[in-house]
């Protein structure tokens, strides 16, 4: 059965010195705090976080830029290790934060699907079986032999989304919606994504908008510094917000 398990999470680092990165992600983690002063300091991107999620779940990451929604979603996915605590994951992860993970510019798009698999660790076989409903659910048409740096941004974002969840992952970590820009596309990501949650799988989305999240999510979780200012149902979280409002 799928499920993660934040056990009081932490990530700090020093503020004049890298991290050890994975070689997919370059990027130091954003937001946080820092601690000891602006020359000598550390800081803070995630503080004691802990929840659980069980298959079905579908949880909202909210707070505001810097909050360290995304630095959790790289934590979860194995970018960065954490510094305290420890995150226990049962389940096959896959990821929406960055569209061009994996894709290489001057590869088509049946390429790139080769190699986002790989990377992935699907087998050959598997990529092959699942090639042509990879690209018609993509809507690429011709374009999926035509090199990934031709691409419009929405273009890559259907491609992304076809891929990573094509072989149905039993995690799926995404930031923020994908800019599909297409209605019809829109409406399909949020028929699969549902899918995936009803077959028992788990999926962790970052988002400013509420009104996605209230149609997707049973579960919110909410950051403030890198801290956990709230973890409960969606419900809940949403009544609350509209009582203070009304206040």
């Amino acid at each position: 059965m799928v499920s993660i398990r934040a056990e009081h999470l932490g990530l700090t680092y020093r503020l004049r010195q890298k991290l050890t990165l994975a070689p997919r992600d370059k990027r130091l983690p954003t937001g946080g705090r820092i601690d000891g002063g602006p020359r000598a300091g550390f800081v803070t991107a995630l503080d004691d976080v802990n929840f659980s999620l069980e298959a079905g779940d579908r949880l909202g990451l909210v707070g505001s830029n810097g909050a360290g929604k995304t630095t959790l979603l790289k934590v979860l996915y194995g970018i960065y290790e954490p510094t305290k605590g420890r995150a226990v994951i049962r389940g096959r992860v896959d990821a929406l934060f960055n569209i061009n993970l994996g894709f290489r510019r001057e590869a088509t798009g049946r390429r790139n699907i080769l190699l986002r698999g790989l990377i992935n660790g699907w087998s050959n076989a598997e990529i092959e079986k699942r090639m042509e409903e990879i690209i018609a659910f993509s809507e690429l048409g011709d374009f999926i032999d035509v090199p990934f740096k031709a691409y419009s941004q929405g273009m890559a974002a259907r491609l992304a989304f076809s891929v990573a969840t094509s072989l149905e992952p039993e995690i799926l970590l995404m930031d923020e919606w994908i800019g599909a820009g297409d209605p019809n596309f829109q409406e399909k990501a949020k028929q699969r994504m549902n899918e995936l949650a009803e077959k028992a799988g788990i999926i962790v989305l970052a988002s400013h908008n509420h009104g996605l999240l209230k149609r997707t999510c049973n579960k919110i979780l909410e950051l403030e510094k890198g801290r956990v200012k709230a973890f409960q149902p969606a419900e809940e979280w949403f009544g609350a917000k509209a009582e203070k409002a009304a206040s």
